[in-house]
């Protein structure tokens, strides 16, 4: 006879229950903070499934083609990729996939993991996925065995990917939930940027001939051959192999997600053990001695070198401000990487670097927070002013400008066109000079509220939209106009297959020219607008 529950630790059901309607609390508490908010939800969830619905009728027709069953593998696959993929970068923006939110409760481990399963098949999320799983079930069906295959392989293929998705999240929560986990989830999110256009590529190769000599899908056969027997994509392709009349293989394919899925409610049921009786190893000798911080070298004198000091910091260290210069960085390799593969690459795309590292200008004191009292109280002067300017736009043209020479050799190596080099780099350059003296004006004239948590997929506090909007749109146009003379330089000298070399020689003062009117305009209205911008930066 098992030992009474101690009355602390409440029944295992009442756990389930409980965990299931806290979903449900979360989710409606979450649509009740504006109907603005509500609006979009409801909308976007109908558009999701009725998009997902049309991608499952349209596998579902694909039945009538050689290579059906292959299309609805390479689908479940990247739908696994996805799930598998998804708390690694957005993590921090689901707070229910947080088990270290529950460790302090006296909650046993056993109804905790039924509950959140349960819990986390609730939501669009899992029903697309359902939705999706069907339709790519249904190309490669045939027959009453495919059918048995199917209603058995697709809830198991779905229930499967919500649970790698939390053991996932479970097994890595505390390095996720660190400063170092944010910082991965950067890297991730730009990579997973990456991998959906190269995607998009491969598909086009495959299905962008389907209109002239109809649809082909041998090219997925080889892949497919692999991906077929790994679960839970076997779940699925299950149906097409009873349709086959395999029944053996197929009983086999749903049999090894079935151990899959055992496997993966282990390890998330072992996590959640761990992070229930262990302690996190950030709360243990926590005084380990403060090493003084020192100055760089390298830098100005004054309080131009300590504003540089402060922002390169923050640019390292602060989640949101690294995730907005390696979004920047990482769109233009986005941009260059799809030119190579299409065909289209030029090297004067380097202008494009230029322009998005000038984003970097944008909202300068908004990421301070409430720390920016501490920099407001030092602006005295209008030489304070253009000094604190002046010091965070040194600090983003030191990675700046190296990142554009490199990417603008690497381009011109790939190209061959070494001519082009040094007017591309004149022409970055001067864009760059205009982005900053743009963002510098805009950080001063419309700042904005940054969010109060450090999640880096959030650049804003709600009902801030159109002051971002302006700010990014401000800048870009306000870039590329002041940049009018340097690109019709350019231009000219295209013309007229004149040298390049003038344009490199007027870029880089041109756009310091630029750049150092417009901090000096936004420093003559700096000190005016420190209250309002102290109100913006503290806001909540």
């Amino acid at each position: 006879m098992s030992a009474p529950l101690h009355p602390a630790v409440p029944d295992g059901r009442v756990v389930v229950r409980t965990l299931v309607a806290l979903k449900l609390r979360l989710l409606r508490n979450g649509l009740r903070r504006s109907p603005g908010r509500t609006a979009v939800y409801v909308v976007g969830s109908v558009l999701g499934l009725l998009f997902a619905g049309a991608i499952a009728v349209a596998f579902a027709f694909l039945g009538r083609i050689d290579g059906a069953g292959d299309a609805g593998v390479m689908l479940v696959g990247v739908l696994t990729i996805g799930w598998a993929a998804l708390p690694l970068f957005l993590f921090s923006s689901d707070e229910s996939s947080d088990p270290t939110r529950l460790t302090m409760l006296p909650l046993r481990p056993g109804p905790l993991l039924r509950g959140s399963l349960l819990a986390a098949l609730i939501g669009p999320g899992p029903l697309v996925t359902l939705v999706l799983a069907t339709g790519a079930a249904l190309a490669g069906a045939d027959g009453a065995g495919s059918a048995v295959a199917a209603v058995v392989g697709v809830p198991l293929a779905a229930v499967s990917l919500v649970a790698l998705s939390r053991s996932v999240a479970a097994g890595n929560a505390r390095l996720l939930s660190s400063r170092r986990g944010k910082d991965f989830a950067i890297f991730g999110g730009l990579l997973f940027a990456l991998l959906i256009q190269i995607a998009n590529i491969g598909s086009q190769s495959v299905f962008g001939k389907a209109g002239e000599d109809g649809l082909d899908l041998s090219p997925l056969a080889p892949i497919a051959s692999v991906l077929r027997w790994i679960p839970p994509i076997s779940a699925v392709d299950a149906s097409r192999t009873a349709g086959e009349g395999d029944y053996g293989l197929a009983v086999l394919q749903l049999a090894s997600a079935a151990v899959l899925l055992a496997l993966l409610l282990r390890w998330w049921l072992g996590s959640l053990q761990q992070l229930m009786v262990t302690a996190d190893a950030s709360t243990l000798e926590v005084a380990r001695g403060v090493q003084a911080s020192r100055g760089w070298g390298f830098l100005p004198e004054g309080r131009v070198g300590a504003v540089m000091q402060r922002h390169l910091r923050y640019a390292w260290r602060e989640p949101r401000a690294k995730a907005a210069v390696f979004t920047s960085v990482g769109m233009t390799l986005v941009v260059c990487v799809l030119s190579v593969v299409q065909g289209w690459a030029s090297v004067y795309l380097v202008a494009v670097t230029g322009m998005f590292l000038g984003l970097q200008m944008l909202n300068l004191f908004g990421m301070d927070g409430s720390a920016f009292w501490m920099v407001a109280a030092t602006l005295l002067t209008p030489a304070d002013a253009r000094d604190e300017l002046r010091g965070r736009a040194y600090a983003v043209l030191s990675y700046a400008v190296p990142v554009t020479v490199v990417l603008a050799v690497v381009l011109a190596a790939v190209t061959g066109d070494w001519a082009g080099l040094a007017p591309a780099i004149g022409l970055a350059l001067a864009l760059l000079g205009c982005g900053l003296a743009v963002g510098a004006v805009l950080s001063v004239l419309a700042p904005y509220t940054m969010p109060s948590d450090s999640n880096p997929m959030r650049n804003a506090a709600p009902g801030q939209s159109g002051l971002v909007i302006l700010n990014s749109m401000g800048s870009m146009v306000g870039a590329v106009l002041l940049g009018l003379p340097v690109g019709g330089l350019l231009l000219w000298a295209l013309a007229t297959d004149g040298p390049g070399w003038p344009v490199l020689l007027a870029g880089p003062p041109y756009g310091a020219l630029i750049a150092a009117l417009g901090i000096r305009l936004a420093a003559g209205r700096l000190l005016e607008r420190t209250p309002e911008i102290l109100a913006k930066a503290v806001q909540r």
